[in-house]
């Protein structure tokens, strides 16, 4: 049991994906406690409403200056999310922080740049583009230190919300995908560097109005479609709840993606306190 009657918060969002956020330096709530609470907190009718938990921690290990534990909305953990990571560096900027710092996320340490009301996060990443073939339809699976399918549709088809969310469904539990799901999205090419993407997300189970990781696994995704060669990139991802931009390196030698770094807009709405 959570041993308080009430504790503040902070709720943010990144593009749209909205998060609550605190700081457990002084609270010293457990990984077991975060989980309890964090579907609570992100009920939408009885609770906060959010699509995930940020908590915020000293580093005790030394190998960053802060640690970002994240939990999905139904408590469940996530490798890592890109809008709730460069949420959590404009929160941490407001206790103290400074404008650059590094925090980990598991065993990965990442590094914020922050400004008013954006943030960019540099990715410990190297990924490539994998072709997996799912009930006869070709999709690309980019692995974005969280699990990341990519499906090409017609833009026409990112307006059908109710096949997306079926589909999403269906492809994060399929069998290929097991034990952890994935996340699933689609994405329509607008222009050689820019696209639109909805993501269904694994945790949420329904479509959000952004997802950072989602739109870096689309940015390569699209850049592979391309063929687009070696060197260096942005694209522009366009979501529901805003614009997002990709910027990466890819070597034609290794196959790789690297240097990557997802940039965008973040915004507090309100904060307050839960009463447990």
């Amino acid at each position: 049991m959570i041993n308080l009657q009430s504790f503040p918060f902070v709720k943010m969002h990144g593009a749209g994906n909205d998060f609550i956020l605190f700081d457990n330096r002084t609270l010293n709530l457990s990984n077991e406690q975060i989980e309890e609470l964090t579907p609570r907190l992100s009920n939408r009718k009885f609770g906060v409403g959010s699509d995930g938990v940020i908590a915020l921690h000293y580093d005790r290990t030394k190998e960053a200056d802060l640690v970002m534990t994240y939990k999905n909305p139904d408590g469940s953990d996530a490798g890592m999310c890109g809008n709730g990571a460069r949420c959590f560096a404009n929160y941490a900027v407001t206790l103290g922080a400074p404008s650059t710092f590094s925090f980990r996320v598991h065993d990965k340490v990442y590094r914020a740049e922050t400004q008013t009301n954006s943030a960019i996060i540099h990715f410990p990443l190297k990924t490539e583009v994998y072709k997996q073939i799912v009930e006869g339809t070709e999709l690309l699976n980019v692995y974005t230190n969280t699990e990341h399918i990519v499906c090409p549709v017609s833009e026409d088809m990112l307006a059908e919300e109710t096949d997306l969310v079926e589909k999403g469904r269906e492809l994060r539990y399929h069998n290929e995908f097991k034990p952890a799901g994935t996340n699933v999205n689609f994405i329509s090419g607008t222009k050689p560097e820019s696209l639109s993407l909805q993501t269904y997300e694994r945790g949420v189970e329904q479509l959000t109005l952004a997802c950072g990781t989602g739109a870096i696994a689309s940015g390569i995704a699209w850049h592979h479609m391309q063929d687009a060669g070696g060197g260096n990139y942005h694209y522009q991802i366009n979501v529901k709840g805003g614009t997002l931009t990709v910027h990466f390196s890819f070597s034609e030698h290794s196959g790789h993606y690297s240097s990557i770094k997802l940039e965008g807009p973040t915004a507090f709405v309100f904060d307050g306190h839960f009463y447990l």
